[in-house]
């Protein structure tokens, strides 16, 4: 018996996941409280804590830590890298520890895999398909001024994992496939995919493409430069206002779309306009990517969580089928992307990448 295990820390939860080839065995959320993580300064400053709930939840479920042949985590922030399976060494743990490229709670998800591999004999730690997966064209990077280019953040495992899913579903290779993938959730990305790449994207987490629940998505900037110097806010709260609260929750007060669709159901006249305005923005984003794509698009895929919603889903298809035929994906099986990616190098369709 060989085990996959996959780990994605959070915010506020890690998630882990046991899976024997592609069965999942079992999948827990554990929770933590805002006083357990608010004791800690940094995030790494949290890896014991995390590391000993992780494993008291793996020996509660009756899991010897000796049948796990594969660990597998959730990438963080690092440099640029390829879309692919990377081997989790000592260069990229420093990175992760150190932040170098950002704060974030996936940060911990290589360190963790890599600490948990290194007490069980032959056990394998791993990241797949990061959030800084940077596959851009050089002339998708060029943006309206020098010192700030185009950076490639994203939602790239289930971007990749939902276009890989299609191909296999219509009988395609993925890289002989032009796709556009609307990752719709907290961010919300849209990627346009050729030749097995995502050749352009707009980076989710720094403020363009269309708004989301917590984000403000493209702004104007000089509205922006005016704010940041009129005084009435501090450089962080610029940054809060960008990412985290920007988009639906300054608008309505509440980042979970489900709670703006029932206030449309019930007549809400606001949240309908900022429900259409979504949708709306989504659908231009689609058309700037099938513009970048020639026009010559295969499909559109709209997946993440949002996508649950029937109506909104509808709304945007009725706004861009004319370019390609639009299929919904709802929710990301964030878990069973990773262990989808490690089981592929168990299987030799996939090679390890070093970073």
């Amino acid at each position: 018996m060989a085990y996959i295990l996959a780990i994605n820390p959070g915010s506020t939860s890690t998630k882990i996941a046991l899976f024997e080839g592609e069965k999942e065995v079992f999948t827990k959320t554990l929770r933590h409280s805002s006083e357990e993580i608010s004791q800690y300064e940094r995030v790494i400053d949290q890896l014991e804590f995390r590391e000993k709930t992780i494993l008291a939840a793996l020996e509660e479920n009756g899991v010897r830590l000796s049948d796990i042949a594969v660990i597998v985590g959730r990438g963080g922030l690092l440099r640029p890298i390829s879309s692919g399976v990377y081997e989790v060494n000592d260069a990229m743990t420093a990175d992760l520890a150190s932040a170098c490229y950002g704060e974030h709670a996936s940060n911990l998800g290589g360190i963790l895999a890599k600490r948990i591999a290194a007490s069980i004999e032959g056990c394998r730690a791993f990241i797949a398909d990061p959030v800084v997966v940077d596959e851009l064209t050089d002339i998708a990077r060029v943006s309206g001024h020098p010192l700030f280019p185009k950076i490639s953040i994203f939602h790239a495992l289930n971007h990749k994992a939902i276009a890989k899913l299609y191909a296999r579903e219509t009988g395609r290779a993925y890289a002989d496939l032009n796709l556009i993938v609307a990752h719709l959730g907290g961010g919300v990305s849209v990627g346009a995919h050729s030749g097995g790449r995502v050749v352009d994207v707009n980076n989710a987490l720094f403020g363009e493409g269309p708004f989301s629940p917590e984000r403000t998505g493209g702004l104007s900037a000089m509205q922006v430069a005016d704010a940041c110097f009129s005084g009435k806010y501090t450089h962080a709260e610029i940054k809060k206002m960008i990412s985290g609260k920007g988009g639906i929750v300054a608008h309505l007060g509440t980042n979970s779309f489900k709670e703006v669709e029932d206030r449309v159901a019930a007549g809400d006249a606001k949240a309908r306009l900022i429900s259409d305005a979504f949708a709306y923005n989504v659908a231009k984003a689609i058309g700037g990517m099938a513009a970048a794509l020639s026009g010559k698009v295969d499909a559109i895929l709209l997946t993440g969580g949002i996508a649950y919603g029937k109506e909104l889903m509808q709304q945007i298809a009725d706004m861009v089928s004319f370019i390609a035929p639009v299929k919904v994906y709802p929710g990301e099986d964030e878990m069973g992307a990773l262990a989808g990616n490690a089981l592929a190098v168990l299987e030799g369709r996939e090679e390890v990448r070093k970073y």
